[in-house]
C-alpha cells in the first residue's frame, strides 16, 4: 500500500486522532474582530480588490465570511509564493478561477517584475473606471502571512520609480510572524488620477469549521505554530506526505552513502538555528550551504526509507500513525538529536516544518482542485 497515493475523503486528513485530539483550530485576536469592521466599511469604497492567497492553498486561503462581498467588487486573486507551489499544477488552478470568471494571477511579491505584472492587470481593470473618477482606492486583503505587506513594499518601490515627485513614502510593515500588520493603512502610488492602495490586517474567521483547513493555514503560517503546536503540524505534514507517496519520488537517494554526507560537527549541535540561517536574506556561505543541501537529503532519505519499507496500510489511520511515529524517529537521526534530549519531537517538528516552508524539501500545492461539473 505504500506505493501508491491514497484517495479517501475529502478533509480525512484532519480527521486523525493526533489531529482531531487537538480540537478546531481557532485564532482570533481582539485586534482582528475590530479589522474586520473596517475592512467591511472601507470595502464599500473601493474599485478594485486586490485578494492575496496562498498559492500553496488557494482555496483554503480564501477568507470565507468576505467572499460575498468580493464577489461583487472588481476583484484580482493574487496567489503569493509562487516559487513554492508545484509549477506543474498552478496554471490548473488558474483555469480553474478563469472557469469561476474570476481573474487569478501567480505572483511572488519579493519580485519586481511579477509585481508590475500584477500592476498592469490591475490598471487595465480600473481602465473604465481611470477615466472617470479623480481618485480611485485599491484594497489589499488576504489571511495572515499571505504576503500582503511584502507585495504593498514591492508596489511601493515601483511607484517611486514611476513617480518620483512623491518622495519618500513609508513602508508597510513587515514580520515573519502572521498578524504583524494590525492597522488599516493607505498608501499613494499614483496621481492622475490618484491611486490609493490599502494596506489591511489579516483577518481570520472566528472560527474554522474544518479541521484540515485549520491545519493548511497553520503549515503554511497563516495561524501561529503556538496555537496549533509545532508537533501536530509536523504530524498533519507526515500524513500529506504519505498518502501522496511524496517520498517514494525521493528514492534515488536511498543509495547515497552515508560517507556523501559533510555535516559539519558544528552545525550538528539541536541548538543550531536552522530556521535562521534558512529565512535569512543575505547569501549563506559555501559550508552552511553544503550543511542545508545535505540536512535536505539526509531528511528526504529518511522518509523515503521509512516508507518504502512499510508494509502496513496507509487507509487504516491507524497504520498511518505507527508510519508518522516511526518516522519522527527517523527523522531525529538525520538532525542529529540526541535520544534524550527533552522535548526531542518539538525540536524535530521545528526543524522539519523550517524546511517544507523554505522549500527545501520541493514545491507543494495542498488543496485540491475541485472537481469540475
Amino acid at each position: 500500500m505504500a506505493g501508491r497515493s491514497i484517495v479517501k475523503k475529502k478533509g480525512w486528513l484532519g480527521e486523525l486522532g493526533f489531529n482531531k485530539g487537538g480540537g478546531v483550530v481557532n485564532w482570533f485576536p481582539g485586534h482582528m474582530a475590530a479589522a474586520t469592521r473596517a475592512i467591511r466599511q472601507r470595502l464599500k469604497l473601493s474599485d478594485l480588490v486586490i485578494e492575496v492567497r496562498d498559492a500553496r492553498i488557494p482555496l483554503s486561503s480564501a477568507h470565507e465570511d468576505l467572499q460575498p462581498i468580493l464577489s461583487g467588487k472588481r476583484r484580482l486573486i493574487a496567489l503569493n509564493k509562487k516559487d513554492l507551489a508545484n509549477t506543474n499544477i498552478i496554471h490548473r488552478w488558474v483555469q480553474y478561477f478563469s472557469s469561476c470568471k474570476q481573474e487569478c494571477l501567480p505572483i511572488n511579491a519579493h519580485s519586481r517584475s511579477s509585481v508590475q505584472k500584477l500592476l498592469d492587470l490591475a490598471e487595465f481593470k480600473l481602465k473604465e473606471a481611470i477615466s472617470r473618477e479623480p481618485t480611485l482606492l485599491v484594497m489589499v486583503v488576504g489571511v495572515p502571512n499571505v504576503g500582503k505587506s511584502a507585495l504593498i513594499n514591492s508596489i511601493h518601490q515601483i511607484a517611486s520609480a514611476r513617480f518620483p515627485a512623491q518622495g519618500k513614502k513609508k513602508r508597510a510593515t513587515v514580520g515573519p510572524l502572521p498578524g504583524v500588520t494590525q492597522d488599516i493603512a493607505g498608501y499613494k502610488i499614483a496621481h492622475q488620477p490618484s491611486i490609493y492602495v490599502l494596506d489591511t490586517p489579516g483577518v481570520l474567521v472566528p472560527s474554522i469549521p474544518d479541521i484540515e483547513t485549520g491545519l493548511k493555514l497553520a503549515l503554511t503560517g497563516s495561524v501561529k505554530d503556538s496555537v496549533v503546536g509545532e508537533e501536530r503540524i509536523a504530524q498533519y505534514l507526515l500524513a500529506v506526505l504519505n498518502t501522496r507517496g511524496t517520498p517514494l519520488h525521493w528514492k534515488h537517494l536511498i543509495s547515497r552513502e552515508s560517507d556523501d554526507l559533510h555535516l559539519d560537527d558544528a552545525h550538528n549541535k539541536p541548538e543550531y538555528n536552522m530556521k535562521d540561517l534558512l529565512m535569512r536574506r543575505k547569501p549563506i556561505d559555501k559550508s552552511d550551504l553544503r550543511y542545508v543541501e545535505d540536512m535536505v537529503g539526509a531528511v528526504q532519505q529518511a522518509l523515503c526509507v521509512t516508507l518504502s519499507e512499510f508494509d502496513g496500510d496507509l487507509e487504516k489511520e491507524d497504520e498511518l500513525e505507527i508510519l508518522i511515529d516511526q518516522q519522527f524517529d527517523a527523522l531525529q537521526k538525520a538532525f542529529k538529536i540526541p535520544h534524550k534530549a527533552s522535548e526531542a519531537r518539538i525540536m524535530i517538528s521545528k526543524k522539519f516544518l523550517t524546511l517544507f516552508r523554505t522549500g527545501k524539501l520541493g514545491t507543494f500545492i495542498l488543496d485540491d482542485l475541485p472537481h469540475e461539473t
